[in-house]
């Protein structure tokens, strides 16, 4: 997959496209990325999607904005694993912002991106002030001969698949429900880091996952599988938080203990899927107290994992 970053200002391929944050690559934004794919095929064009960094409402309104699903890198990742040929990420910015509606269409999708034909959502809009709507893209197809198409809403027993039931459903714990709408479990991405190696101290060693995300969408004690760089999986327990027993700072780490291995991850790029959710953080008066709830924790993982491959 091809990932730009620029507008050429040389002719470029034509391309089928479709626009949108893409934040976790759920259920709804896959059968957009099908839709597109099959009629870029149909049509002799390249599938392109067109992304922003940062989310814009990390601009306008910084302290309100939803906490990211998936890293940039993580959603390209995804986007590449579904089929897209090319992705183009737009710096959002208020510059960015200000185009207004026409000059967004001409200059960026026409001539730019090189767009025949563009897969919306139902509710899409775009341009300074958010003036553009599908009726103006309407308009603008017949006036440039670009094809167009809506895509529908897409739900899942009975939700509407988006960005924010995700986010919903992973802050209340219901994993399960997660999965659901993203069609796979819930993954955090990132390289293995050195920590404070207090998990070696107390016999509860772990990999510290560089985390990409500053205000994870969920947080607790986790059973887990991790894949690491050479295609390995293997299970374990993960705490994803504020670690109050121990830590002050503030950040949320992410720490896996992996059962039955004894290697070395550091520096490697390590892919924690969360499985299920067992318990909320706690603070606890001891490091024996600590020791404690970790033991428990890891059976309570162990059997969640052993009966999820019986099942």
């Amino acid at each position: 997959m091809r990932v730009c970053r620029t507008l050429s200002t040389r002719s470029q391929p034509p391309t089928a496209l479709t626009i949108g944050n893409f934040d976790g690559v759920h259920r709804g934004h896959q059968a957009m990325l099908a839709r597109l794919k099959e009629r870029a095929s149909a049509l002799g064009l390249s599938a392109c999607v067109l992304t922003f960094e940062p989310h814009p409402l990390e601009l306008f309104a910084p302290q309100t904005a939803p906490t990211r699903l998936t890293s940039l890198r993580e959603k390209l990742e995804l986007l590449a694993a579904h089929g897209i040929e090319r992705v183009h990420v737009s710096r959002f910015n208020r510059a960015y912002a200000s185009r207004s509606p026409q000059d967004f269409i001409e200059r960026v999708l026409l001539e730019g991106l090189g767009m025949r034909w563009l897969l919306i959502g139902d509710d899409f809009r775009f341009g300074a002030k958010r003036a553009g709507d599908f009726a103006l893209l309407q308009e603008a197809s017949r006036e440039h001969g670009f094809g167009l198409e809506a895509m529908p809403t897409v739900a899942q027993e009975g939700v509407r698949v988006s960005s924010s039931a995700v986010r919903a459903a992973l802050a209340a714990g219901r994993l399960a429900e997660a999965e659901a709408l993203l069609g796979r479990p819930y993954s955090i991405s990132g390289r293995v880091v050195h920590g404070d190696k207090l998990g070696r101290q107390i016999g509860y060693p772990t990999a510290n996952v560089q985390l990409r995300h500053n205000r994870p969408p969920l947080s607790g004690i986790f059973a887990v599988r991790t894949l690491d760089g050479q295609g390995h999986w293997r299970d374990g327990a993960a705490s994803l938080g504020l670690r109050p027993t121990v830590d002050h700072s503030g950040r949320p780490k992410l720490e896996v203990h992996l059962f039955d291995f004894d290697g070395d991850l550091y520096d490697q790029h390590l892919r924690i899927d969360f499985l299920h959710k067992i318990r909320d953080e706690a603070k606890f008066p001891s490091l024996d107290a600590l020791k404690a709830a970790i033991a428990r924790d890891c059976e309570t993982a162990r059997e969640f994992l052993a009966a999820k491959v019986r099942a």
